[in-house]
């Protein structure tokens, strides 16, 4: 199963428009009701030489396990619609025996017609969108990731992650290849615990695919840019993004390049700033080539991030093997290599190869 059915899933459609999920519930005078889910689990062995540890656990994988309902009802000119997904971790009971943490990461509903999409409620952000779930590891492993949670895939060594949030976003319709979307999105405090912001953020992609020459092409630009300034200082911090890729695929080939460069920005999540971010910058990039021979997928990954805001500069390589046992039951080997450094010091705080085998079971 490739990305674009993963991202159909684990997506419902946000990127296409359109709700999508495996098992459809309720079909009768133009309303629907579905169900979708994706389940996952590794056997990771991990060799830190800076801890100088090695480690065995049995986690989760890049993406956490979830399930997802969706719903939409024809009215009219209008499809009214609507999304919510629970995103849980597998590894949290050692911590908290029999709890385990759920977060919501969609809660929205749509509006859709022949003017394209209005969506409203939390969602993915626009900003690094493509980016992640275009990754050709989206269904793996990675570099190392929190304890009690996912890994980080290529989260700070490559992109951030597009943390959902509140927002109100338009999509356009499908512009002969070329898809434009746009929104206000809850800001983010990045000027100190009081800081305020007198406007949203903003955030939009543009999405272009084509086929030349027997080569499918798909080319993506987004961005964000908002401010936030403290109450205290009236110290002011802005924060400006952007994003970008290429992605070609022929006759079972596949390569791509994205990156991004970013000021006044947390490089690996988006979230409010106990004190006030610095407006420097931070830049990382992602190559990444594919070649899928029948049900195998071999995948090679390399990125990078620096970033004068937090302090690092990391490097990720992954090599994977994917392999579909059918539409709904996968396969997974990888090995990956993290290093990452202090930028202002050049001290190494992490120098980790990891070896990840696991499964993949989706609807």
């Amino acid at each position: 199963m490739n990305n674009k059915r993963l991202l159909a899933l684990a997506v419902a459609g946000s990127l296409s428009g359109g709700a999508h999920a495996a098992i459809d519930l309720y079909d009768q005078d133009g309303t629907t009701f579905s169900v979708d889910g994706y389940f996952n689990a590794f056997y990771v062995n991990r060799d830190d030489e800076v801890s100088d540890v090695r480690q065995s656990r049995v986690k989760m994988g890049f993406l956490p396990n979830t399930i997802g309902f969706n719903f939409s009802k024809a009215m009219g000119d209008l499809t009214l619609g609507g999304r919510s997904s629970f995103w849980t971790t597998i590894n949290d009971s050692l911590d908290s025996p029999t709890d385990t943490a759920i977060d919501v990461r969609q809660f929205y509903a749509t509006v859709d017609g022949d003017f394209g999409q209005v969506l409203i409620g939390k969602d993915f952000g626009l900003y690094s969108r493509n980016n992640i779930f275009l990754d050709e590891i989206l269904m793996g492993f990675g570099s190392p990731g929190a304890p009690g949670g996912v890994s980080f895939g290529n989260i700070r060594a490559g992109y951030a992650y597009p943390t959902p949030t509140a927002q109100i976003t338009y999509r356009s319709p499908d512009l002969g290849g070329l898809r434009i979307a746009a929104g206000v999105l809850d800001p983010a405090t990045t000027s100190g615990a009081d800081g305020y912001e007198e406007a949203p953020r903003f955030e939009s992609e543009i999405t272009y695919t084509m086929a030349l020459g027997g080569v499918d092409l798909t080319a993506w630009v987004n961005g964000r840019y908002q401010t936030s300034e403290s109450d205290s200082t009236g110290d002011e911090v802005t924060s400006q993004a952007v994003g970008y890729g290429l992605k070609a695929a022929v006759a079972g080939l596949t390569l791509g390049a994205s990156g991004f460069n970013a000021d006044g920005d947390a490089p690996v999540l988006i979230t409010n700033q106990p004190a006030a971010l610095a407006e420097e910058s931070a830049d990382g990039f992602l190559l990444q080539g594919a070649y899928t021979l029948g049900a195998t997928k071999l995948v090679l990954s390399y990125g990078e991030t620096d970033s004068d805001v937090a302090d690092f500069e990391t490097e990720n390589t992954s090599v994977g093997v994917f392999h579909d046992i059918n539409s709904n039951f996968k396969l997974v080997a990888e090995y990956n290599l993290f290093e990452q450094t202090t930028q202002s010091t050049g001290d190494k705080t992490i120098d980790a190869d990891t070896i990840a085998v696991g499964a993949v079971v989706l609807f």
